[in-house]
């Protein structure tokens, strides 16, 4: 299988105008931080995460997610 080639600005530029201003910011906000020699919590600290991020898209509670698939693994030994 060959080598990926390698992405550049102009390749990323269609998916970066889909986001909303407060999504290029934050976008713009960690690539900064990227050559910054400062740990990930500082970065976090920069950037926190919003409410919405951790959020089902369904509405549905993520903790109540069944485990379908896994009775194999539960089988008496």
């Amino acid at each position: 299988m060959p080598a990926p080639l390698p992405l550049t600005a102009a390749d990323l530029m269609p998916l970066v105008s889909k986001l909303s201003p407060a999504e290029r910011a934050r976008l713009g906000a960690l690539v900064a931080a990227c050559g910054n020699p400062t740990t990930d919590a500082d970065r976090y600290a920069q950037t926190p995460a919003n409410p919405e991020e951790f959020q089902a898209q369904d509405g549905e509670d993520p903790l109540a997610w069944d485990g379908h698939g896994w009775e194999e693994f539960y089988a008496p030994r």
